[in-house]
């Protein structure tokens, strides 16, 4: 039961962030959704107890889904303990869930090749891709050109250019945004199909 309760609570929580963070008032809500301006601050403050529903046409009036708002706030949604991948030079640490961010991948890289790639060997895929040096130096070859990203630098590129991060003079670690185009590639190369 207390466990009910502290859901319950959580929703009502989101309930009114949402409804603040657009800058609406109980009545615009309540308009919006169907449901009297004294029902819905009732919900709010936990003066009534929320029904199934209420919740399907608040959450659409919020523009967010049922699952979105009841969700439990339990730790395996906020801690990620990742598991390191190795292949070749490089280890990876997924710190992104599938679903945390629509077509969006969050990784760490420990780079430890360190020749450069001959430009008929680079790679190239749609989309565009985001690192920051963490430690080390990267060499970033982006077709011709090669370019030495340091630490605390950052570089984002279109991966339509042939291109290919190695580290320069040592190992280099990384934390890098992949689109799904970049994730297929990079994370799971062998995957792809050429």
């Amino acid at each position: 039961m207390t466990q009910e309760r502290g859901l319950e609570d959580v929703i009502r929580q989101r309930i009114r962030s949402l409804r603040l963070a657009r800058g609406w008032s109980l009545d615009t809500l309540a308009t919006r959704c169907h449901l009297s301006p004294s029902t819905l601050s009732r919900i709010e403050t936990g003066h009534r107890r929320i029904a199934l529903d209420q919740l399907v046409p608040i959450a659409r009036a919020l523009d967010t889904t049922l699952d979105e708002l009841v969700e439990s706030p339990d730790d395996e949604d906020v801690v990620i303990r990742p598991e390191p991948q190795r292949r070749q030079g490089i280890t990876t640490w997924l710190l992104s869930r599938e679903s945390s961010l629509p077509g969006v991948t969050v990784a760490k890289l420990r780079i430890t090749d360190s020749d450069p790639l001959p430009v008929d060997k680079l790679g190239v895929h749609p989309g565009h891709e985001w690192f920051t040096v963490l430690s080390g130096s990267v060499r970033l070859q982006l077709g011709e050109r090669t370019i030495l990203v340091e630490v605390g630098q950052a570089a984002q590129f279109s991966t339509m250019t042939p291109h290919a991060i190695t580290a320069h003079r040592g190992p280099v670690e990384v934390l890098s945004i992949f689109d799904r185009d970049g994730e297929r590639a990079h994370l799971h190369p062998d995957n792809e199909q050429h």
